[in-house]
């Protein structure tokens, strides 16, 4: 089991409620988008310490990437 599980499980919510508000989407949308983005492969990944960080800067990570795509 991974050792961070608990933070993300709480991180995660609150990534896809800001994903959700700046897109206008349903919070189910938001973690839908969320869960496809490389940036949630890079929070999965204990190795890179993304877990560590607040929602908001997740957001901003999503947010480069979302920009970088479109």
């Amino acid at each position: 089991m991974c050792e961070h599980h608990l933070i993300r499980a709480t991180i995660i919510p609150e990534v896809a409620r800001l994903i959700a508000k700046r897109f206008g989407i349903s919070e189910e949308e938001a973690l839908d988008r969320f869960y496809k983005s490389a940036t949630a492969q890079n929070l999965a990944d204990e190795a890179n310490g993304l877990y560590g960080q607040s929602a908001l800067f997740i957001l901003g990570q999503y947010l480069e990437e979302y920009r970088a795509n479109v």
